[in-house]
């Protein structure tokens, strides 16, 4: 999920009241950690599949129905990936993981990459993804509920047998 984080800038013409805050828009928190820093990440298709566990096809598939960025090319014609499009990665897992449907996945990149004036419209897709998913952590609670009951039941249903099985030596 999108998330705004607001964190504090110093700045030097204001140093007593340097609580200046900034927003600044992320994929995810804690950011992960990447083998290469920023302005070095240059990674083969096959380095991203095994850091997201996504196959080759798939991550071609992203960038062909437009859910992700276009990919730079080395000079061979080889995709050069980024730590900004493994993030980018991480959050497109994070909406699967969430049930968003794929055409509502690839209007949010479209809306992404459409700048801020789209603040709005991310907004709403993403509340009702966020209402979608609290209905299903309520139906899997129920589910587990039901489940917490029969496991009881054939619990405790198995005991009364054991004991007339075992004779009394009193």
């Amino acid at each position: 999920m999108t998330v705004m984080q607001t964190t504090a800038v110093t700045t030097e013409e204001n140093r007593e009241t340097a609580e200046t805050a900034t927003r600044t828009d992320i994929c995810s928190a804690p950011p992960p950690r990447y083998p290469r820093p920023d302005g070095r990440d240059s990674y083969t298709i096959s380095e991203v599949v095994a850091f997201t566990g996504l196959t080759a096809h798939t991550l071609r598939w992203y960038e062909r129905i437009g859910l992700m960025a276009h990919v730079d090319r080395s000079h061979t014609g080889q995709r050069r990936y980024t730590n900004r499009d493994l993030d980018w990665l991480d959050l497109v897992g994070k909406l699967r993981l969430t049930g968003m449907p794929v055409a509502d996945m690839v209007r949010y990149a479209e809306l992404v990459r459409a700048g801020e004036t789209t603040y709005a419209e991310r907004y709403e897709l993403l509340e009702a993804t966020r209402r979608d998913v609290l209905a299903r952590i309520a139906e899997l609670r129920d589910t587990l509920a039901v489940l917490d009951r029969k496991i009881s039941f054939y619990a405790d249903a198995g005991r009364p047998y054991e004991a007339e099985l075992t004779p009394n030596r009193g």
